[in-house]
């Protein structure tokens, strides 16, 4: 059987499955995800096994140090994951929520209720601990899901779904709910492309090749989420120390997520003052790219050139520019930004209100970290991704994200 009959074939498998999940009740839902979260720490050392193998094979390969950070799961992880899981459990079930009834003249009661997507396909790269959280969430929500991982964590995911798929089976689910494309092939993707038959949406998470290549490339219709170049603006009023503080934890916390921080802009006013602190705290940690006006205040750093401000660096790595005012600080994010988390750090409400106000962004922020941009971190639970499109989801993608609505009339014999 060749590549794209097999990924045909779980489409099929997926999209059977997914008629037999929108009629699963709540409490059902909640019981496979409790149970699997429990499986997941009870194997936690077989997990840990294989993905040591993934790792060796990054390091084999030259991942960065950043990457294999991203790829790697250890025992707090794996709690993490099953936290996560019971987490969703603990969440209000969107399915047959009514969103709107009303009673027309001729007497037809029209209502309209939440229902599942159907399929969903996922296509993410080197983060195993996306396979349990989109599982999750796509199963509470009523959602069938066929996911292909990067080829990095492969032996991960390949676990990881084997134990989901089988507690699945035992508590009464189809074991095609969610499943993994069993191959690194890239013709597997092109295959998914060509799917609208069998998923009903296509969700992609990494780095802006694979977006781009999903939005052009696909029939099914996709979510972009994910590339984020995000910015700090850090004004003339800012308090120096909390200024501090977002900059290193945005920057320096997971450089190699989404929501990390990668431009920092700092105003002319504070920039003196500011930007030693900041070289010195960052010293042997992170490399800096200056502007010439940051370069004539820190000149020990790298020239930074135009590619860098529209890099998402997913590593050790931030860019920096000295602006004017807040004006040119605004330009710089609507010509480069991703519209994925901006932030500025003032003490003056009412540029705090401007930025709020004219952002176009997923996530802005006041006076805080760009890492917060997170499902649980809004209290959604975990989320199949951060949408930086405006249709038909935007943000973090939790429950209500991965359904859609449908009307419901009830009459008396009325005719048109």
């Amino acid at each position: 059987m060749s590549i794209k009959e097999k990924v045909t074939a779980q489409a099929r498998q997926a999209k059977e499955a997914s008629r037999q999940l929108s009629g699963m009740s709540s409490a059902k839902k909640d019981e496979a995800l409790n149970s699997i979260a429990r499986r997941l720490e009870n194997s936690g050392d077989r997990i840990m096994k294989i993905n040591k193998e993934d790792m060796e094979r990054g390091r084999e390969e030259g991942l960065s140090d950043a990457l294999l950070d991203r790829l790697k799961l250890t025992e707090e992880r794996i709690q993490k994951m099953a936290s996560g899981l019971r987490d969703i459990a603990g969440l209000e079930d969107p399915i047959g929520e009514v969103t709107r009834m009303w009673k027309r003249p001729n007497g037809l009661h029209v209502g309209q209720i939440r229902v599942p997507l159907g399929v969903i396909g996922i296509i993410y790269e080197a983060r195993p601990n996306v396979t349990v959280d989109v599982a999750g969430l796509c199963l509470k929500a009523g959602n069938a899901v066929l996911l292909r991982g990067g080829s990095s964590a492969f032996r991960s995911n390949q676990v990881l779904t084997g134990i989901i798929s089988d507690v699945l089976r035992e508590t009464g689910f189809p074991g095609s709910t969610v499943q993994l494309v069993q191959t690194t092939d890239r013709r597997a993707v092109e295959t998914i492309f060509t799917l609208n038959e069998y998923l009903d949406v296509l969700i992609p998470r990494g780095g802006p090749g694979l977006i781009k290549r999903v939005v052009e490339e696909s029939s099914v219709p996709a979510i972009q989420t994910g590339v984020g170049n995000c910015h700090i603006f850090v004004d003339s009023t800012a308090d120096r120390d909390m200024a501090l503080n977002i900059v290193d934890n945005a920057k320096t916390d997971r450089p190699a997520v989404c929501n990390a921080l990668e431009t920092l802009l700092v105003h002319e006013d504070i920039a003196g003052d500011f930007l030693p602190e900041l070289e010195k705290r960052f010293s042997g940690r992170v490399e800096l790219r200056g502007c010439e006006k940051t370069r004539n205040i820190i000149p020990d750093i790298y020239e930074a050139r135009e590619s860098d401000w529209e890099e998402e660096y997913l590593d050790y790595i931030l860019a920096i520019r000295v602006v004017d005012n807040i004006d040119q600080a605004l330009d710089h994010i609507f010509t480069y930004g991703s519209m994925h988390s901006e932030a500025v750090v003032t003490e003056d409400y009412s540029k705090a209100n401007r930025f709020l106000e004219e952002v176009d962004a997923a996530a802005v922020y006041v006076n805080a970290s760009t890492r917060f941009t997170d499902g649980g971190e809004f209290g959604l639970g975990a989320e199949t991704g951060i949408s930086t499109q405006k249709l038909h989801a935007r943000g973090p993608m939790g429950l209500k994200e991965l359904t859609t609505t449908k009307y419901i009339i009830r009459g008396k014999g009325q005719v048109r």
